[in-house]
């Protein structure tokens, strides 16, 4: 059988306590908190997985090493996986620039790729470099003759949620609206005319057709 895709949100971060928008690489590093929950993530896994990969991003290279030590496998990081730039909004954590945010990235859910925050990415510009990524990963490990096995991708929390929303065509709200708290996952695998089927989406499995309210934590990072 292939594997699954598993999209892994780092740990807890500074950032993510204060609302800070953090997307610049390196970024901030880890809670206490953030590196119990990596920790915790890693020895919750029932097998280890094919390949652990991680964003360049200080918090997902944290939060893989965790995971590395839980399981044996190393973790490496790839190029083009980090967070959504947010421009002239990095290092902000007041309610409108996260609201002015929000306002752009429901347009990406809702078909409008084009808007960006001065200074930072349209969607368009997060799928370009993001989908290469993995497309190779499907290619190199996910497919029946790959051998089998499960990939982990440590990453981030805005760019994966649009991700997945456009590899498996799970959609808003209920994509806008389920942030994902610091190490849950969304779960994809792959099918054989090249699409991808989302099996789990956070706490939620399919059908992905809950009523889900925005939630408070931290929606990016």
């Amino acid at each position: 059988m292939a594997g699954k895709l598993i999209l892994v949100r780092h740990g807890e971060t500074e950032g993510n306590v204060a609302k800070i928008l953090d997307t610049k690489v390196p970024g901030l590093p880890l809670t206490e908190r953030g590196a119990a929950q990596a920790k915790t993530f890693g020895s919750n896994l029932l097998a280890p997985p094919r390949a652990l990969l991680s964003s360049a991003a200080l918090r997902a290279r944290q939060t893989a090493g965790y995971i590395e030590a839980a399981t044996g496998v190393t973790a490496d990081v790839l190029d083009d996986v980090h967070e959504v730039q947010v421009g002239e909004l990095e290092g902000l954590n007041d309610p409108e620039s996260h609201r002015f945010f929000q306002r752009i990235y429901r347009a990406w859910h809702e078909g409008d790729l084009s808007p960006r925050v001065p200074g930072g990415e349209s969607g368009e510009d997060v799928l370009a470099r993001f989908l290469p990524v993995i497309e190779k990963l499907r290619t190199s490990f996910l497919l029946p003759e790959a051998g089998g096995g499960d990939v982990l991708l440590v990453n981030h929390g805005a760019a994966m949620r649009l991700v997945a929303r456009t590899l498996s065509g799970v959609t808003p709200p209920f994509t806008t609206n389920n942030h994902l708290d610091n190490t849950e996952t969304i779960e994809l695998v792959p099918r054989p005319d090249g699409g991808w089927d989302c099996i789990r989406w956070g706490r939620f499995v399919p059908p992905f057709g809950y009523e889900v309210s925005p939630t408070a934590d931290d929606p990016m990072g």
